[in-house]
């Protein structure tokens, strides 16, 4: 039987980081191999007692240009390139007096780790690794007779390879380069994040050339390349997804070490993907309340509650009153520090997740040793506002996130309708409204008073449920208190027709605000009109599918 494996008896190391390398050089040591090497992984490897060839003894070349040029020489990449199952190739390597290479083991220079510690744009640059990807791309290229090894994760497996002769099969080899492949590729990728934020289009080109799209609009290649290139990592395995069934993970962007997907875990079971996602879902709503203190309570992806207090205690009652059934399982968000007074209200409350910016200490100590299982997050900064992604069959959805940040969420910029102008207590809770319905699923109908929520209507197909909804969970779910009258109303788009305004204003509704733009407005408008009841359109709508 005809084997693929190829005896590795010559290697190419040259790695920034050394961790780990201490198994490979045992596997040198004992099986002979001819180690070439660069800099300072030929001393480490040298002290580990490897004989070791420096590059420049290869190349006959020193290194120059403060070390940007190491490898880049024909007696290496050659060495790399050759396909030494092509007597050509392995002819014109013993004309030109180079040995061909066996394996090639490398990582690359820290560029996102450069980038997240704040270095300045040069000491970045420098960053960017050449000789490293050429390398890499080479062997990959080249993986019929050339092993490549980027993950330090594989250098056990090498090392046996190496101790007991058999290196790899020519599957095994495919498999490595395929890997290799990937990581150059999200190194790439990550450069090309970094550069399309800090290396934007000057204005001296802006007349140059005018990307257009398949349908011939002017495209803003800032926000939308004509390639969408990004790369996560994986942070960890999930137990499992939306469901046991699914397989699940959590990646984070190498550039940001501050974002929700880097919360730190202070007590708790460990987070699931139905977790990550509701409190995500929570830390955004809550920031779109500052710098007022709000506190939100969010089951499956929609608000059970959101209100603002003049204390994170008094802020997390007043939500938590809003559907306090819903609220059972469900995941909590503060955008201030949580105090021992919230942490004692919380406590008696199934809840599956907290997230804050942080917390007082009587308060953590309460939590981690009074509610063992309670997930407790701690969240550096607030979200930043980015784009929006959504995966389809085949492609992705790339949008701006929808913030608080339209025209029309200026309340100086509403038109009145109907009825008179809202007092200030009133236009309070309008505002309130307004901001907390982009968090409620679309169609949403929510109901305020006290800039807290009191009644939402989430997630139906049709306007008029979300009403009867909104409505219907005002006046069941506070011991029989009808909530609905005298609150606030706000919608996220606009009323198809009157009907659906109607139910509110039938349930005592005194306000509504809504974004108007339906062909029947006068008709919802003149509802409002008849009874009375101030409507604001502030021409902007929210929906969130």
């Amino acid at each position: 039987m005809t084997t693929t494996n190829r005896p590795i008896r010559r290697a190419l190391v040259s790695v920034f980081h050394k961790e780990g390398i201490e198994v490979l050089a045992e596997a040198f040591v004992k099986a002979g191999t001819e180690v070439v090497s660069t800099g300072s992984t030929a001393k480490k490897l040298a002290e580990l007692g490897v004989k070791v060839t420096e590059v420049s003894d290869v190349t006959g070349f020193p290194e120059c240009l403060d070390g940007r040029v190491k490898t880049l020489h024909p007696y290496i990449h050659a060495g790399i390139l050759a396909d030494m199952t092509n007597p050509e190739h392995a002819k014109q390597l013993e004309e030109f007096g180079i040995k061909p290479f066996d394996l090639v083991v490398v990582n690359l220079y820290p560029f996102a780790d450069t980038v997240r510690s704040g270095a300045n744009e040069a000491d970045t640059i420098e960053k960017i690794d050449i000789g490293g990807p050429s390398m890499v791309r080479g062997a990959a290229k080249n993986h019929a007779t050339v092993a490549i090894v980027t993950d330090p994760n594989d250098y056990a497996l090498v090392a046996s390879r190496v101790a007991d002769g058999t290196g790899f099969s020519l599957e095994e080899r495919k498999w490595l380069a395929a890997k290799a492949f990937a990581h150059t590729a999200a190194y790439d990728a990550t450069i090309n994040e970094w550069t399309a934020k800090h290396w934007p289009k000057p204005d001296t080109l802006a007349t140059v050339e005018i990307d257009h799209d398949d349908q011939g609009s002017e495209v803003d290649t800032a926000k939308f390349p004509a390639q969408f290139t990004r790369t996560w990592d994986r942070a960890h395995t999930l137990r499992y997804g939306e469901n046991s069934h699914q397989q699940a993970a959590l990646y984070v962007d190498p550039l940001n070490q501050t974002g929700f997907a880097h919360a730190q875990q202070l007590g708790g079971k460990p987070m699931s993907y139905n977790n990550y996602v509701d409190a995500d879902a929570a830390w955004r709503t809550v920031w779109d309340m500052a710098p007022s203190i709000a506190v939100a309570v969010v089951k499956h992806n929609n608000p059970c509650g959101l209100a603002i207090g003049a204390t994170a205690a008094e802020a997390h009652k007043k939500a938590h009153a809003c559907d306090p059934m819903s609220a059972y399982g469900g995941v909590i968000a503060c955008n201030s520090t949580v105090t021992l007074e919230m942490a004692e209200s919380v406590r008696p409350i199934f809840t599956e997740v907290i997230v804050a910016p942080d917390y007082e200490p009587a308060a953590l100590e309460l939590l981690q040793t009074k509610k063992k299982n309670l997930r407790i997050l701690k969240v550096a900064e607030p979200p930043k506002g980015h784009e929006a992604i959504r995966q389809i069959d085949g492609g992705l959805l790339v949008q701006d996130t929808d913030l608080i940040n339209a025209v029309g969420d200026d309340p100086n910029a509403w038109k009145l309708v109907a009825g008179e102008a809202a007092d200030a207590e009133t236009l309070k809770d309008l505002v309130f409204a307004w901001r907390a319905i982009r968090c409620v699923k679309s169609n949403a109908i929510l109901l305020a008073h006290d800039q807290a929520t009191v009644g939402i209507g989430m997630g139906q197909v049709n306007r008029v449920d979300s009403c009867h909804l909104a409505v219907e969970r005002a006046n069941t779910l506070a011991d029989g208190v009808d909530r609905a009258a005298g609150s606030v109303a706000a919608s996220d788009a606009f009323f198809p027709f009157a009907d659906g305004a109607q139910v509110l204003i039938d349930a005592g509704v005194k306000a509504i605000v809504q974004p108007g733009g339906s062909i029947r407005d006068e008709e919802v408008i003149e509802a409002a009109k008849k009874a009375g009841v101030t409507m604001y359109l502030t021409g902007t709508r929210h929906f969130f599918h």
